[in-house]
């Protein structure tokens, strides 16, 4: 088992930034790699980024690239998601998720990742 704790949404203005953090324990949070979704009212669940189990790898949605930037401290077992530049499509609950995987097959696909936080919300005013 991994249990994943999200911290650092928030309501923010457009133009701005913030961080969000997804603090693992349990199974050896290396082994794993990591993505972000989110969803928003009435819509499905939508990929954001993902990172390989050495970090070496990462991968966006075209909707966030060149804007948030997702990392990991393997030996803090915390991933992270930089969110710059939000805007209110942005508004959604953010949750991190440890994928059946290191490496990053199947990344975008909400099936690949066995094990899920409980959400942090990210509101984005205009």
């Amino acid at each position: 088992q991994v249990q994943l704790v999200e911290s650092g949404g928030g309501l923010v203005q457009a133009g701005g930034s913030l961080r969000l953090s997804c603090a693992t324990s349990g199974r050896t949070f290396s082994n794993h790699a990591m993505g972000w979704f989110r969803q928003a009212p009435g819509k499905e669940r939508e990929f954001v980024a993902s990172i390989s189990w050495s970090g070496g790898s990462t991968d966006y949605a075209d909707s966030v690239k060149g804007r948030f930037t997702i990392s990991r401290d393997n030996a803090k077992n915390t991933v992270y998601l930089q969110m710059n530049s939000l805007k209110p499509e942005d508004t959604a609950v953010y949750y991190c998720a440890a994928s059946v995987y290191s490496d990053m097959y199947y990344n975008t696909r909400p099936g690949t990742y066995a094990y899920w936080g409980q959400g942090t919300q990210v509101t984005v005013s205009s």
